[in-house]
C-alpha cells in the first residue's frame, strides 16, 4: 500500500514521571520513525523511558534520568540499550522529533535563545495520517 510502513520501522517511546502520585504518572507515549534521539519539550525533573519497536520488542529503557540543566528541551538518545539524557537549548538539533506532554510528535524546524536564556522561540511541524 502506497505511504504505508512495516511496523519494524516504528518505534513507541513511552516516557513516565516516576515521583509524581503514589505510582508515578504517564508524561507521553509518542509513535515516531525509528529514531535514535527523541527531543522532549517541557520534561519533568526526572524522567523513566522504554523504547519499543513496532512489535513491542524493548528496544532501550532509561529510568531516573534526571534533569541536567534548566532547560525547556531534553534530548533523549540511545547508546548499547540505555537511554540517556540532556536538557540543552537544541540549537543544532533542527529536523529532530520533539514529543510534546501526552504525546503528539512532531519535527524540530526552528529554535532561537537569548543569550542569557530569558526567552526563546520555536517551531515545530505537526504531521498525522490513518
Amino acid at each position: 500500500m502506497p505511504g504505508s510502513q512495516s511496523l519494524s520501522t516504528h518505534q513507541v517511546w513511552d516516557l513516565w514521571f516516576p515521583d509524581a502520585g503514589a505510582q508515578g504518572l504517564p508524561f507521553a507515549r509518542g509513535r515516531l520513525d525509528a529514531a535514535g534521539v527523541l527531543l522532549v519539550h517541557a520534561a519533568p525533573a526526572v524522567l523513566n523511558v522504554d523504547v519499543r519497536d513496532g512489535e513491542g520488542r524493548l528496544v532501550a529503557r532509561g529510568h531516573g534520568l534526571r534533569r541536567t540543566a534548566d532547560r525547556p528541551m531534553a534530548r533523549l538518545w540511545i547508546a548499547d540499550g540505555q537511554v540517556r539524557r540532556e536538557d540543552l537549548w537544541p540549537v543544532s538539533e533542527i529536523g529532530k522529533p520533539v514529543i510534546l506532554a501526552g504525546g503528539e510528535v512532531g519535527v524540530l524546524l526552528s529554535w532561537w535563545n537569548a543569550d542569557d536564556g530569558s526567552e526563546w522561540r520555536w517551531r515545530i511541524e505537526l504531521y498525522n495520517h490513518r
